[in-house]
């Protein structure tokens, strides 16, 4: 955003125009100049382009959509360089709709998300629109987006997205999350205790497709561009090992943490912020239950919220939604900072402001480009196994992550590692992304893979399927370079904790810290860790998190000393 004092002077020449204008004082004079790479397109104008011209267009748009995997914005009225010019009123309907011819010969659909009036240095009013162009889906390769809920218990999470994915809103009384509930454990005391997904659908004309119109999941795929996939967290703090297993092992892209108006930041709130920050997740927020409070209340959440994210150890800058304008901004410039946290306030009773969360959701870009997409693809194929299932007439079914490669119905893989170390050969018979058949998984994509008649027992949270020819190297003892976030007394050789690495999740011995006898609360150093039950599949670099009681950890693998030259067991 440009200084207050540029606003100032746009806003002095409104007045001396006779205020034609006064809102254009909020927005900048000019954008940052057009990026080479990206799936952000700048175009001064697009009136009645030759036909060569207008095949060099449609050329353009298909790498910008490419970029975007699928979605691209593009900004008319401005020039390459970001100068906002604007557009008279026939020169903006003769380019939006050259625009929409180019749109329909690549096969997509374009949405305008917003138009604002610019001043530049003409008596006719002149405009410039943001426009978001999305890929018609087609062979299932919408665009998948995680993202993680987590909050305080109460905060209203499984009800926001009861609402979100059923398209009915909540009587006050819980009925919107019945939905999501896996256990009666469940419904009867009204806590999430285990993880749960729940899919919100746009089509490529921006449109909400949820389970409303009595839709199965597999129509929602089916007429989705894009599909957002919820992770549902426990918020209680008993169930705090579920939540960091969902955070660790399912790679959200981002996190939504609820809080409750009418309590503020209350119980595991911190720590869920502090949990997603230390991996690195860009996170955003949703104040939830607004209809149950004044106005006065809701601000002092809000502020409240607003001093923790400003706090040296956050960092983040907080920006309020107030209007779909503000959610548009919010959208592409948090995708752009991951120090940009958006704060929404909304009900789920009301339905207020819930359409600002649809509009974000809808633009919200993915996080990795096409390009990082496809070196993933190229490796060979490793899937994290974090959910093991008996389906009656399919038999043994994995869930879980593909963490690089292609995984194709009938390919042949082998899973480990066994209590023993080794890995054993299977057979992929069919795979299912959101509940619906799927003839290739890519890399970045969560899934469910049948394995016929392999024995279940043999199977464990935490196990990796690879491909034969990748040689995967375990390990007992591994070092990682951790920092201490809080211990009640000090840390030392000897303390077992739970290691929490991607979807690998065991207790391990403190074998030895590098350079000190014990560390305490704040301090760095390399330590070096052993497995209690079974040996694991680790990598170097892999981000770490450990707990006990009251002490946590967080740091990454350093070192990895392979099971093959040091086969003994603890």
């Amino acid at each position: 955003m440009k200084s207050k004092k540029t606003c100032s002077k746009n806003s002095k020449k409104g007045k001396n125009r006779g205020t034609r204008n006064t809102k254009s004082c909020k927005n900048p004079p000019f954008l940052p100049p057009e990026a080479e790479e990206g799936n952000i397109e700048y175009k001064l104008k697009l009136v009645n382009p030759t036909q060569y011209r207008f095949e060099h267009l449609a050329t353009q748009m298909k790498w910008r959509l490419q970029e975007g995997r699928g979605e691209a914005v593009y900004q008319i009225g401005v020039e390459d360089n970001g100068l906002l010019v604007g557009l008279s009123q026939d020169d903006m309907k003769a380019s939006l709709k050259t625009l929409r011819r180019m749109a329909e010969k690549v096969g997509a659909d374009i949405t305008i998300l917003r138009e604002r009036e610019v001043d530049y240095d003409s008596d006719t009013p002149r405009k410039i629109a943001e426009v978001l162009v999305r890929k018609v889906p087609d062979d299932q390769q919408f665009l998948d987006l995680r993202v993680a809920v987590l909050g305080n218990v109460d905060s209203g999470k499984s009800t926001l997205l009861g609402v979100l994915t059923q398209g009915e809103l909540d009587n006050g009384r819980g009925r919107a999350r019945l939905n999501l509930f896996r256990h009666l454990h469940e419904i009867q005391t009204g806590r999430t205790s285990s993880i749960s997904f729940e899919i919100l659908g746009f089509n490529s004309k921006g449109e909400v497709v949820n389970y409303s119109g009595s839709r199965t999941a597999e129509e929602i795929c089916e007429s989705s561009s894009k599909m957002i996939t919820f992770i549902d967290l426990a918020g209680h703090h008993k169930y705090l090992k579920t939540t960091i297993f969902g955070l660790t092992s399912y790679c959200p892209d981002f996190a939504m943490l609820v809080v409750g108006a009418n309590t503020g930041i209350a119980g595991t709130t911190r720590e869920h912020l502090g949990l997603a920050m230390a991996l690195k997740v860009p996170i955003f927020i949703v104040v939830s239950k607004v209809d149950l409070c004044s106005r006065g209340t809701v601000e002092r959440t809000v502020r409240q919220l607003e001093r923790v994210l400003k706090q040296p150890g956050c960092n983040k800058v907080p920006m309020l939604v107030s209007n779909a304008d503000d959610a548009v901004t919010a959208a592409q410039r948090f995708a752009q900072s991951p120090s940009i946290t958006p704060i929404f306030t909304l009900s789920s009773v009301s339905g207020e402001s819930l359409d600002l969360l649809k509009v974000f959701f809808n633009i919200l870009p993915p996080l990795s480009n096409s390009k990082e997409q496809e070196e993933l693809m190229q490796q060979l194929t490793e899937f994290q196994v974090d959910e093991i299932y008996t389906v009656p007439e399919v038999g043994t079914v994995v869930g879980g992550t593909l963490y690089s490669g292609i995984c194709r119905e009938g390919e042949r893989l082998v899973v480990g590692p066994t209590d023993e170390g080794r890995f054993l050969g299977l057979k992929v018979c069919s795979i299912q992304r959101n509940r619906s058949a799927c003839r290739v998984l890519r890399a970045g994509q969560a899934a469910t893979l049948a394995l016929g008649n392999f024995d279940r027992s043999l199977l464990r949270k935490g196990m990796v399927m690879v491909s034969p020819e990748m040689n995967p190297t375990i390990c007992w003892l591994f070092e990682a370079e951790i920092v201490l976030l809080f211990h009640a007394k000090t840390f030392r050789k000897g303390f077992q904790v739970t290691v929490h690495v991607g979807n690998v999740r065991q207790t391990a011995t403190v074998e030895r810290l590098h350079g000190k006898e014990e560390l305490r609360t704040g301090e760095k150093a390399v330590v070096r860790f052993r497995f209690i039950k079974h040996p694991e599949y680790l990598k170097v670099g892999a981000k770490l998190l450990f707990r006990e009681g009251v002490t946590k950890g967080i740091g990454h693998v350093t070192h990895i000393q392979s099971a093959s030259l040091f086969q003994n067991q603890p």
